[in-house]
């Protein structure tokens, strides 16, 4: 290293970013304390001052940290700091960071919380970020945040939320292209309009009955859990969609033509057959679905799928390729007259690889019609599996069914898979 000239040095050391390795450097020479002000990453690990002696917080030591870095580029502070530590740092580096991530570990405070400013409100120092990530947010009351127009990325983990205090925040990041909110409760109405959001991830916990509106022109994909009605304006670009509801019903979906979907994965206990047939109406140009929905129904009542036409199926979807079924669809696509419109002209061009899950013997007889017709006509398809879940029978009907599909498996061998 001695024989390194001083540009290289700083280079390599520029690569180091936690903090107690970057302690430890100071410590291995001058020639290596004087290349540390290049640093351009610092991260504090959730533990690291877990062993502090009397006089020193993690405060302080952070903003020595900061103050000896000349142009700080990215700070990532998971271990416990105060508002006014957080104010201290930020006005030091704020203007030359681009990245900054913070557990913010503020999620159970009160709503009189004494900080003065608040954690969320002193990140309006750091101007000129483009990603901002922040674990465990109370966001009751609107952060007083200026405009960052450099934001392209915002995500928020653990967070109870106020409706208008998102919406505040939303607006502040304009030029936002990638979202993501997770583990977020304390919604009912949710409204993003975002011109340039590209990718949206949104999980909100409860119990499943938030609306969603959303309105961006150039959204590709968005990732959904928790939200009993959804909206998109503006679909023309997306390619990616799942929507799943593991706690309430779905109960709308109002999207429009899905003419660039390629993937959709609909999950959930109980989705209003409406929704179902709307979704899956909209998405007839899309190549691989993965479907996971338990029962329909309005009300309580859970009920099983109305009867599907499985030649209207595929001919409705003809680029498919790839389709993941669980009971209920299955069961819907083996009903009596469900292979009634199957003859020498029907064919399933594109289908390649099908997972289907079985969980109950009933109308075993046309369950096995149906895998047969799927074999037949997909001219293209290289692999089937076959998911056999949690199929509980005292009568002997389940192990003729399980027998059926091993016997089925063994003439397809090269194709056919059990699980």
């Amino acid at each position: 290293m001695e024989s390194l000239p001083d540009a290289i040095v700083q280079q390599i050391l520029s690569l180091i970013s936690n903090a107690k390795d970057v302690a430890s450097c100071n410590c291995v020479s001058k020639r290596w304390k004087d290349s540390l002000p290049y640093l351009r990453s610092l991260i504090f690990p959730r533990n690291l001052f877990d062993t502090l002696t009397s006089g020193n917080t993690s405060d302080a030591i952070v903003r020595r940290m900061v103050l000896s870095v000349v142009e700080l580029e990215e700070l990532v502070v998971y271990c416990p700091f105060s508002s006014s530590g957080l104010a201290s740092w930020l006005s030091v580096a704020g203007r030359s960071l681009k990245n900054l991530e913070l557990r913010m570990d503020n999620i159970i405070e009160h709503q009189t919380s004494t900080e003065i400013p608040s954690k969320l409100d002193c990140i309006r120092a750091a101007s000129n970020l483009e990603s901002l990530k922040l674990w465990g947010v109370l966001m009751i009351y609107s952060p007083k945040w200026e405009v960052f127009h450099r934001l392209k990325n915002l995500e928020i983990v653990g967070a109870r939320l106020e409706e208008h205090a998102l919406a505040v925040a939303l607006r502040a990041c304009p030029n936002l292209s990638h979202l993501l909110l997770l583990g977020c409760e304390g919604l009912r109405y949710v409204s993003i309009e975002n011109p340039h959001l590209e990718q949206c991830k949104l999980d909100f916990f409860g119990v499943g009955n938030c609306s969603l509106t959303i309105n961006s022109t150039k959204l590709q994909s968005l990732e959904v859990q928790g939200c009993s009605v959804i909206r998109v304006c503006e679909t023309r670009y997306l390619t990616n969609l799942s929507i799943a509801n593991n706690s309430g019903r779905v109960y709308m979906m109002d999207f429009g033509k899905l003419v660039a979907l390629e993937t959709l994965s609909i999950r959930g206990v109980q989705w209003c057959w409406d929704a179902i047939s709307t979704m899956l109406h909209m998405a007839s140009e899309v190549k691989h679905l993965y479907m996971k929905v338990e029962f329909t129904g309005d009300s309580e009542t859970l009920l099983p799928f109305p009867e599907i036409d499985l030649v209207d199926f595929f001919n409705s979807h003809p680029k498919l390729q790839t389709f993941d079924i669980h009971g209920a669809m299955f069961a819907a696509l083996c009903q009596k007259n469900s292979l009634k419109n199957v003859d020498a002209r029907f064919s399933i061009p594109c289908l390649e690889q099908v997972v289907v899950t079985v969980r109950s013997p009933l109308n075993a007889e046309q369950k096995m019609s149906t895998l047969d017709s799927l074999i037949q006509y997909s001219k293209n398809l290289r692999k089937m599996t076959i998911k056999i879940l949690q199929m509980k029978s005292s009568h002997s009907s389940a192990d003729d069914f399980f027998e059926d599909i091993c016997r089925f498996r063994y003439i397809n061998r090269k194709i056919v898979f059990i699980e």
